[in-house]
């Protein structure tokens, strides 16, 4: 499976008909003032078969023009999203990348991938343990009246009051959070009461397939996106377990690659796109975009793929839709200086970069108007893998600590526990459960203020949260040595943001 981080986020927010590179000082001038007339002839097709992406103006006129020239450079189109000037293709011509950007009216193109096309990445951490038979039993055994059957192992909902928030209000129906991910296995009988098909999809490649259970996951080793499906909206119905928001509705849109699980530009974009399109009003992004872990505004490749992912995303937060996305797992200061990259690209062969992280974009998290979550345990503190960094986190939320922050329940596993395909549960940690939960109580704050933008939504999530501040000491393994440092005060730090998500106070 891939993978995510974090970085500092874009300042600005970006019209989204405009491409970054209009908007943010930092850029280079965009091609459009390049040659005239039509693109330079192909090469030979001498490479290998690669996607990418073209970032234009959206008249129509330019659209059909650039894509001419993609048919000329040699290069096929895979789809087309003219409101926000993206074009989907595929080309195995060597310098389709430079032929493109030279083309008029196309603002920024490139490779979403290093290797070659075959017939995405999650931050969860560490391997999925399994709840067995007799474990649950144990856990029903400790339930109380009024509970779901496994929420004595489920300390997460406890820690941000969402067991007390149920019986005020589980959520309206009439709101969807759509999990951007490795595909939801619907027919989980927590996942099914609440599940909306109509709103759900398989967009790996960059074209929706909305046949019949397109959206779920491949195999049952594709858990990440079932498991985050559950921690959002499973329902209150007597069976397992509890989202944080039982009464929402929860939709599955598939972005991950079938060969390799990565989660590639074209996909997400697809993804955002069609959340709008389909009246989605928030959607949950426990990933990062491949094959960059950090994607350098001075590369034209990995510029393209932060102009395209933004325009979508952007698109979809002036539909009405709000973002959330997880911070990453590297326990990396998203404020610092500089950070070495040891993974990218994780399609091919990674090759070791220091990044400047004030130029150098995780994607979506960093993106202007999404919300970064990063991620805590029982004792409310961050989680010892949890990227932080002050002006970049914007709250943080459960995400599970199996090494330091052991909870007081049944199988005593501070990781969290939720649903997985083929109607088991399991415990995962990472900033990828982190993320679910604050959607979760998004979807209660939209649930109780219908009629707020996803701009008010981010400003009541940020009141509401609790701020713990920054602690005294962050050694957590006991070495004598800080393991990290939190910068900033009560109000705001670099490690929980404004604070920690509360499903009590979203409803109250």
């Amino acid at each position: 499976m891939a993978h995510l981080r974090s970085r500092r986020r874009l300042a600005l927010a970006v019209p989204v008909v405009l491409s970054l590179t209009a908007t943010l000082g930092f850029l280079p001038g965009a091609a459009t003032a390049a040659p005239q007339g039509s693109a330079p002839a192909a090469t030979a097709a001498d490479g290998p078969n690669l996607a990418y992406v073209v970032n234009t103006k959206t008249d129509h006129r330019t659209i059909a023009s650039v894509k001419k020239a993609i048919v000329k450079a040699g290069g096929t189109v895979v789809a087309t999203y003219d409101k926000i000037g993206v074009i989907v293709a595929h080309s195995a011509n060597t310098e389709f990348g430079p032929q493109l950007r030279a083309v008029r009216g196309v603002q920024s193109a490139g490779a979403t991938r290093t290797t070659p096309l075959t017939a995405a990445g999650t931050t969860d951490e560490g391997a999925a343990d399994y709840l067995s038979a007799a474990e649950a039993a144990k856990v029903k055994a400790a339930a109380t009246p009024g509970s779901e059957p496994l929420e004595a192992d489920q300390w997460d909902l406890r820690a941000i009051g969402a067991d007390k928030a149920a019986k005020i209000n589980p959520g309206s129906r009439k709101v969807t959070v759509a999990v951007i991910d490795t595909g939801v296995d619907d027919t989980h009988p927590d996942l099914a009461p609440n599940f909306s098909a109509k709103q759900s999809a398989n967009c790996v490649g960059g074209v929706a397939d909305t046949s019949a259970g397109a959206w779920r996951p491949y195999t049952a080793e594709d858990y990440h996106g079932t498991h985050v499906a559950g921690e959002i909206a499973a329902a209150r119905n007597g069976i397992g377990v509890a989202g944080v928001a039982p009464g929402v509705q929860v939709s599955g849109i598939k972005v991950s690659d079938p060969d390799n699980g990565l989660f590639y530009p074209e996909s997400v974009v697809c993804a955002f796109v069609f959340a709008a399109d389909h009246g989605v009003e928030i959607t949950n992004n426990s990933y990062y975009v491949d094959p960059w872990l950090y994607n350098c505004m001075d590369d034209p490749d990995q510029r393209a793929i932060v102009d395209a992912v933004d325009r979508a995303q952007q698109y979809a937060t002036k539909k009405g839709t709000l973002h959330l996305a997880s911070a990453g797992n590297s326990n990396h200061d998203l404020d610092s200086d500089a950070i070495v990259d040891e993974s990218s690209p994780d399609d091919s062969t990674p090759v070791t970069r220091t990044i400047d992280p004030h130029e150098c974009f995780d994607v979506p998290t960093q993106l202007p108007g999404v919300v970064t979550v990063s991620a805590t345990g029982v004792q409310n503190l961050k989680s010892y893998y949890s990227t932080y960094g002050k002006g970049v986190i914007d709250v943080a939320a459960p995400g599970g600590d199996r090494l330091y922050q052991i909870p007081d329940t049944p199988s005593k596993n501070g990781r969290i526990l939720s649903t997985m395909p083929n109607n088991q549960y399991g415990f995962l940690q990472g900033t990828s459960m982190a993320s679910p939960h604050a959607a979760g109580v998004a979807a209660l704050l939209k649930s109780e203020h219908p009629w707020a933008s996803p701009a008010q939504l981010q400003a009541l999530l940020k009141a509401q949260a609790d701020n713990p501040g920054c602690p005294d000491s962050y050694d957590q393994d006991g070495n004598g040595t800080q393991d990290a440092t939190c910068e900033g005060g009560k109000r705001v730090n670099g490690f929980y943001g404004f604070g920690i998500v509360n499903a009590l106070k979203a409803v109250k």
